[in-house]
């Protein structure tokens, strides 16, 4: 059985990571290697294939490429999950299929012309879609406000709602100098204990050292009587 030849434009990922379409007058998947360029196509076949519903068509989506190669040969192209981790090697090539499905489900697909555009899509379809931040920014512009109507007693400085979460460094700061100052305050006292109790010891030991004197110069008058 031969197989049929028709016209296809497919994308081909060069090993830069850039992509290129590519018309093809004749195309046979046998002979695709040659259309990545290389000479044999001892490796090379198809790697996956996704299946993906973009704007209510169904698509088929095939990479054909090596995972064999010389060194710094390696293709830089980021593909999709569950390939997004495999090494290939030289240019790879996408080809897309289009599913047709009727009500009493039954379904047919054939070939269609792949665009860069269209591969785009696919590609953030199966990467689950990439964040649009001006979109973003602008949903954030309209959000309402939930304290706007709170009075301003009910809330910290920084404009946040006092839950007992949520504390204003300055109540937070009071309380610490308090909290000091007392300590403070306790340091002073026993300070002030400890230098008085010094204080009587000392007195203590001034007054005996007199009574010791008396008491010597007592004694020696008597024994000159």
């Amino acid at each position: 059985m031969t197989e049929e030849s028709h016209p296809l434009d497919i994308v081909i990922v060069e090993k830069t990571g850039q992509l290129k379409l590519l018309s093809i007058k004749d195309y046979k998947e046998s002979e695709l290697f040659k259309k990545c360029g290389f000479k044999q196509s001892e490796g090379f076949k198809k790697q996956h294939q996704w299946t993906t519903k973009i704007d209510g068509t169904y698509y088929i989506v095939s990479v054909f490429a090596k995972t064999d190669g010389r060194a710094n040969s390696e293709n830089k192209y980021d593909f999709p999950p569950p390939i997004d981790t495999k090494l290939f090697f030289g240019n790879c090539a996408i080809v897309a299929i289009k599913q047709y499905v009727k009500e009493n489900n039954d379904s047919w697909s054939s070939y269609i012309n792949l665009t860069i555009e269209l591969w785009t899509k696919i590609y953030e379809k199966l990467f689950g879609g990439f964040e649009d931040l001006a979109a973003t920014a602008l949903e954030d512009e309209n959000e309402i406000d939930e304290l706007k109507n709170v009075p301003k007693e009910k809330k910290t400085k920084s404009g946040y709602l006092k839950d007992g979460f949520v504390v204003d460094s300055s109540d937070t700061e009071e309380e610490e100098y308090e909290g000091s100052s007392e300590e403070d305050d306790e340091d002073v006292e026993s300070t002030e204990e400890e230098d008085v109790k010094e204080g009587d010891e000392n007195e203590l030991e001034d007054i005996g050292s007199e009574l010791s004197n008396d008491e010597y110069e007592y004694s020696s008058e008597d024994e000159k009587k």
